[in-house]
């Protein structure tokens, strides 16, 4: 089972990360403002779910590994420490000036279909697929047990609390996309925090190996 201390670090750590404006909670938003607060909030648990898919693929890949070598996994590791050095370079090099617009007639679809969509436009999307096999085994720890049993309940973590996230997003969708749109720089400043975050993850895991 996770730590305490593990489980505190890495939810904290996804909740800032879902919470930073990009594709996903933009789209909660935009639809929520767009065709109602239950209308977002379907569609949002329909983006949460989607991490499912990524927590699989995610579980099954450092299996392989561990199965293939140790060191294997210690490479994946390495590499996804490069991987969140990169995003956070390209996070605290953004500009900001997130936009959520929910003023487009668009036409009505049963909560269904709103679900279904979100939940696929997530499960296919391969930056979450990638973002996923870099981030979650930065909280794998050796002596917690199996790292692939710790890679699926870092995953369940992240889809349960982007569930709660990405509903909220889409019940107050309508005063969060106006206060967002009054105040560009507050994506900004989320940015900023998210960049230095990913670098100090990923040097801590390339220095640590």
């Amino acid at each position: 089972m996770l730590s305490a201390e593990q489980l505190t670090a890495f939810l904290a750590t996804a909740m800032l990360v879902t919470a930073s404006p990009g594709p996903d909670n933009l789209m909660v938003l935009g639809v929520g403002m767009s065709r109602g607060r239950r209308q977002g909030m379907v569609f949002g648990l329909g983006c949460a779910l989607g991490c499912l898919t990524h927590t699989l693929l995610a579980t099954l890949g450092v299996s392989a590994l561990l199965a293939a070598s140790p060191a294997a996994f210690t490479v994946l590791k390495v590499a996804g420490g490069l991987y969140l050095v990169w995003l956070g370079v390209a996070a605290l090099r953004s500009r900001g000036g997130a936009r959520v617009d929910g003023a487009a007639a668009l036409p009505d679809e049963s909560l269904g279909r709103l679900f279904a969509k979100g939940l696929f436009a997530n499960s296919i999307n391969p930056k979450v697929v990638l973002f996923f096999l870099s981030f979650l085994p930065q909280f794998v720890v050796a002596s917690q047990g199996s790292a692939s049993w710790q890679t699926m309940q870092l995953g369940l973590v992240f889809t349960a609390q982007a569930c709660v996230l990405f509903g909220l997003l889409g019940y107050f969708s309508g005063a969060v996309g106006k206060w967002l749109n009054r105040r560009p720089r507050a994506g900004l400043w989320l940015d900023r925090v998210a960049g230095t975050i990913f670098i100090a993850l990923g040097l801590r895991l390339i220095l640590a190996r």
